[in-house]
């Protein structure tokens, strides 16, 4: 019965060892890509953006997939002509899913986008993300970017995204 009980006590302790080592992780990811991510929308600044992602991203939109990183093109030009037209952008999101080793983490999301007007409007886009990241070279590294703005041919809206809160960083 001792025996048992002892292991017991150790299997729970590895667990609980696993699962705040696996929180660190994300702590680590949450510090070194979606704060960066976050702040590269939020200033325009588009090659900051690019710098959350690796060298090779499969990046699937409903506009089709890219292999060969023109999005990477598409986020500068973005940018720059949301400064050009005065258009600031905030992004919000929150994780649905995190599964996380000490290489990969899979992470599944819902987002907002708000794009204000120098008139002061803002027009809200939402959606859902799905993204692969990678440690590589000592870094967490975006390698596939996968969203959505339906879900069951219904778009997301609003309601759908005030279930969770927002991430502070």
């Amino acid at each position: 019965m001792r025996r048992l009980v002892l292991l017991c006590l150790l299997c729970l302790t590895y667990f609980g060892y696993g699962q705040k080592h696996i929180e660190q992780i994300q702590n680590e990811i949450d510090k070194t890509v979606w704060k960066p991510f976050q702040k590269a929308f939020e200033t325009l600044d588009g090659e900051a953006l690019n710098a959350t992602y690796g060298d090779e991203v499969l990046r699937v939109t409903p506009q089709g997939i890219d292999t060969e990183n023109a999005f990477k093109s598409a986020n500068l030009k973005r940018f720059e002509q949301s400064r050009e037209d005065g258009i600031s952008i905030t992004l919000d999101f929150w994780f649905d899913s995190r599964r996380t080793n000490e290489t990969t983490s899979y992470e599944v999301g819902f987002y907002r986008i708000g794009f204000t007007a120098k008139e002061g409007e803002t027009d809200y886009s939402y959606g859902q993300f799905h993204i692969v990241l990678k440690k590589m070279e000592g870094q967490w590294k975006i390698i596939q970017d996968w969203d959505t703005a339906t879900i069951n041919g219904n778009s997301i809206t609003a309601a759908d995204f005030a279930k969770k809160s927002i991430l502070k960083f």
